[in-house]
């Protein structure tokens, strides 16, 4: 009879992503194999680097991954280097918390005890229940501490998985800063409140990676990879408000003479494919050069969008905070900053979600990170207004008494 997990496809999905890309492979089931920890362990062990997964209710999955189960049984006192998560249900989307301990495992009187700084955070009962320390619920954000009980419990072999966690630890730092990316640009508000929402224009040629772009920020937003925007390279632009041929003119329905500060574009993004800037034609550097130039005439914020990064992992330093060019892409930069005089830190890289399912946290950073150095640009736009602009749009905004 062949053994199923409960694991849907999607939750295991995030577990392989979360790990590095591994595969799983399921070595018990409580409810197949029998109950008891030693059921367990003798099934597991000298299987390398596994994965024991707790099922709570219906929404909840409470998880972590040990080294091999002999060690368990031989009932070592080592500390072992064990990565803790919670993969939780909430609005048809998968939520997952996770923490990185140095624990000590072993068996005592048929049950399975994790403790951290001789003190007790996890236990694995014979009575199919589990108990959890507040310090592990806090981290993992779960609802509820002590003894609980469980549905099901499952080990899976990790293979693909390297010695140690430090990839692993990389993924989960950079899952944690691309989620404070993700709040500070939910939580902007355009300087000073001088228009309620910024304009950004995404400029460059046929399958640049505009429209791209624009789905990857909605993606990273709506926590799963949409396309609303239509992608494609045909030789018109899908994208059909950039397509030359119908250009917006004075007669448009749409075109407003005296645009206000609302109505205006507070930051041009000029948008390059990071593989085809050394072929540009002479007629498209032109149209970029005659772009800039009235671009820099009004005075608008502008960045450079440089796409289709093909490793985004190379592209970060180990902190997230600031790029780590390789040879190629900086080569790429200084083609652009001498192309439009545009400052390098203003030069920013991206790999779009073209033909991904899911999402991937540090693609998410250079995403998120683009966004957040346009929006700030465009502040440092609304701030070098006139006095008298400004001062005129703040009188009107004051709230009459």
């Amino acid at each position: 009879m062949e053994v199923t997990t409960r694991l849907t496809w999607n939750d295991e999905n995030h577990l392989r992503k979360l790990l590095g890309n591994v595969s799983l492979s399921l070595l018990y089931k409580s409810s197949v194999h029998g109950g008891s920890i030693e059921n367990m362990v003798e099934r597991c062990s000298h299987q390398g680097c596994t994965i024991t997964m707790t099922y709570i209710d219906d929404n909840m999955i409470v998880a972590f991954m040990l080294g091999n189960y002999i060690n368990l049984h031989e009932s070592s006192t080592e500390p072992n280097d064990s990565l803790w998560f919670s993969l939780q249900k909430k609005n048809d989307t998968t939520e997952i918390e996770t923490l990185l301990l140095n624990t000590a495992p072993k068996i005592i009187d048929e049950q399975l005890v994790c403790r951290l700084s001789k003190k007790d955070i996890f236990i694995l009962c014979r009575d199919n229940k589990i108990y959890l320390d507040k310090m592990i619920t806090r981290n993992l954000k779960l609802r509820f501490y002590g003894y609980h009980q469980y549905l099901e419990r499952e080990v899976f072999r990790v293979e693909g998985i390297k010695d140690n966690l430090d990839d692993t630890k990389r993924i989960m730092k950079a899952r944690e800063h691309r989620n404070r990316l993700l709040a500070d640009i939910r939580a902007y508000k355009p300087y000073a409140d001088l228009v309620s929402e910024i304009r950004i224009l995404l400029v460059g040629p046929i399958g640049s990676g505009k429209s791209s772009f624009f789905n990857s920020v909605k993606s990273i937003f709506h926590g799963h990879v949409t396309g609303q925007a239509i992608v494609g390279s045909d030789i018109t632009s899908i994208t059909e408000r950039f397509n030359s041929h119908k250009p917006i003119t004075p007669e448009h329905s749409t075109f407003i003479t005296s645009p206000s500060l609302k109505d205006r574009i507070h930051c041009v993004a000029y948008v390059l494919d990071i593989n085809s800037i050394d072929n540009l034609s002479s007629k498209m550097l032109a149209k970029f050069k005659q772009v800039h130039k009235e671009v820099l005439n009004c005075g608008i914020a502008h960045v450079a969008l440089l796409t289709k990064v093909d490793d985004c992992s190379e592209v970060l330093q180990d902190n997230f905070l600031n790029m780590s060019r390789s040879m190629t892409s900086q080569s790429q930069v200084m083609n652009v900053h001498k192309m439009l005089g545009i400052p390098i830190s203003n030069i920013l890289m991206v790999g779009n979600y073209a033909s991904d399912l899911e999402l991937d946290p540090i693609k998410d950073i250079l995403i998120l990170s683009a966004l957040r150095q346009m929006l700030r640009a465009a502040d440092d736009f609304l701030e070098d207004l006139p006095l008298e602009e400004t001062g005129a749009i703040k009188r009107v905004l004051q709230p009459c008494i």
